[in-house]
This record gives structure tokens, C-alpha cells and sequence, in this order.
């Protein structure tokens, strides 16, 4: 039982470090890609580049990170009660389930629903905060976005404006993200190549170089499959701070809206190169960042123990 618990605290630790280190690491591209989504007016005719050079001239360096202070209250627990609960659904899905692709993306989706669900509020509030420029601020921290939307929006559940279209984004997204890196991982473990190497307690673990490329081709794949989602989210999330909110009531509404208005490659996928830019290093980042702390957690507790 204390073994058992261990593990999970481990896990617990290991996933909310690894999510804020990822996060942290592309916290400008994740700033641009919302400025983007829900076409800010300062920034809705620029490139990448452009646009990350205007942040910095009118917000200075600090711009880039602007609501990345409520979007670390977020990403820790949501990060560890996500990993927490991937390794539980696997261990609930796997002896009822045969089928090893399709177990692994249910235990995965629904590890995203579950983390989401307890952390939701918090993400409505960052894409706030990053969504305001430094010369049109209507909000001033985190305690006062929160008040701002029970105040005007209609009561706590405005705090979930958008919960449908993430939830359903947590399939692609988590889900087939957590299968793929997975099915890479036992790859490249099977290979036993230049990527993989053998702990201290004789098993055979990825490299960090190794964790990054499995990140990587997991994070690639999955959002290419879940970003329309994500811009209907943003959408709905930022529904009360534009005028023409009233048009983003509903997940179905506001994908019909966005495609009628905006069509699928300036509307639907708009922003996704700064999404590949962002998700790519960002899930490598949070994959080999995991396996590592975890590694080196695993170490610390059996050095203790002996």
C-alpha cells in the first residue's frame, strides 16, 4: 500500500512539473496563438513574426508571458491529477480492453476530461488575460477576472463557458496524444538504440533526447486532428470580453459561425503554425521533463528506503 502510494505521489509531482516546465517553455507562442484565434484587432493582420516583434515593442518582454502567472495556478494540478489518472483509467481499461490502441486513447481521454474538469475556471481566466493588450486592459489579476465573469457573465457557470468544446477536443488532443507517445516510446524501447539507456535499477528507460523526439511526433500528431476544437473553445471562452460574443452560445454554434464567417484554413485551423511552433516542443518538453523527474524522483525514494 505505501509502495502504491508512493507511486502516485511521484506521478502526482513528475506530471505538474513537467506541464509547467512545457508551458512555460512557449508561453509567448501560447499568448500569440489566443491573440490569433479570436482575432484580436491589434494583431488580426500579421504574421508570427511581426506580431511577436509588436508584443514586445508595446508590452515589453514581460507581454509575452501576460496571464502566465493564473495559467501556472492551472497547469500544475491539472497537469498532475492528468498523468495521476492516466496511469489509474490504464490500470481500470487495460484488463477489460483487448484492444491495446483503443485502451490507451480512452484512458488517456479521459484523464484530459478529469484534469479539465477540476481546472477549467483557471484556463477561461488566462485566455482572458493574455487576450487584453497593455493599452486596453479591462482586467487586473486573476481574483478580478474571476469576479468580473460571476458579476456580468451569469453566475459561476459562466466559468465553464466553452467546457463542451474542450471536452470534446480532449479525445484527439490527450487522448491519441498520450497513445502516441506510447506507441513511440515502446518503439524506440524495442529498438534499444542510441535513445534509450539502462537506469540504476537495470531497466531499460528513454534518453531525454529520446523523450523529446516521442513528444514531439505525439504532440504533431494529435493537435492537427484536435484544433478546430481548440478555436471553438477559445472563442466561447473569450465570448464576453469582444463585441460580437453573442454569435459563440454554443460548441455547434460557434464552429457553424467560424466556418461560415472565416472558412477552415482562416478560421477553423487559423493560428495553427504557431500551433505546431507551440504544441511540438511543448508536449516533447512535458513528455522527456516527466520521464526524467520521474526517474530521478524513483531514485531519491529507493536511496531513502535502502
Amino acid at each position: 500500500m505505501e509502495a502504491k502510494a508512493d507511486h502516485v505521489l511521484l506521478t502526482f509531482v513528475a506530471g505538474g512539473i513537467s506541464t509547467c516546465c512545457a508551458k512555460t517553455s512557449t508561453a509567448p507562442l501560447e499568448r500569440l496563438k489566443i491573440l490569433f484565434q479570436a482575432k484580436n484587432q491589434h494583431y488580426k493582420d500579421m504574421g508570427v513574426v511581426r506580431a511577436l516583434r509588436t508584443i514586445y515593442h508595446k508590452e515589453g518582454a514581460l507581454g509575452y508571458y501576460r496571464g502566465n502567472g493564473a495559467l501556472m495556478l492551472r497547469v500544475f494540478p491539472y497537469g498532475a491529477l492528468q498523468f495521476v489518472s492516466y496511469e489509474q483509467y490504464k490500470k481500470i481499461i487495460s484488463p477489460i480492453c483487448d484492444n491495446y490502441a483503443l485502451s490507451k486513447l480512452v484512458s488517456g481521454s479521459l484523464a484530459g476530461i478529469t484534469a479539465c474538469s477540476f481546472t477549467y475556471p483557471l484556463d477561461v481566466v488566462r485566455s482572458r488575460l493574455a487576450f487584453q493588450v497593455a493599452d486596453e486592459q479591462i482586467y487586473c489579476g486573476v481574483c478580478h477576472v474571476i469576479r468580473q465573469i460571476i458579476n456580468t457573465e451569469g453566475g459561476f457557470p459562466a466559468l465553464y463557458r466553452g467546457y463542451g468544446a474542450t471536452t470534446l477536443a480532449m479525445i484527439p488532443a490527450v487522448g491519441f496524444g498520450f497513445f502516441a507517445y506510447e506507441s513511440f516510446k515502446d518503439c524506440i524501447l524495442a529498438m534499444n538504440g542510441s535513445l534509450t539507456k539502462v537506469n540504476t535499477e537495470g531497466q531499460t528507460v528513454l534518453t531525454p533526447v529520446g523523450g523529446l523526439a516521442c513528444g514531439a511526433l505525439a504532440g504533431a500528431s494529435s493537435q492537427t486532428v484536435a484544433y478546430p476544437l481548440d478555436v471553438v473553445r477559445r472563442r466561447m471562452q473569450l465570448a464576453g470580453a469582444v463585441s460580437d460574443g453573442y454569435k459563440y452560445s454554443s460548441c455547434i454554434n460557434t464552429f457553424v459561425t467560424v466556418y461560415m464567417e472565416d472558412g477552415v484554413r482562416k478560421g477553423l485551423y487559423r493560428g495553427l503554425s504557431i500551433n505546431y511552433l507551440r504544441v511540438v516542443p511543448q508536449v516533447a518538453v512535458m513528455f522527456s521533463v516527466y520521464e526524467l523527474t520521474k526517474q530521478f524522483l524513483s531514485q531519491e525514494t529507493n536511496a531513502r528506503s535502502e
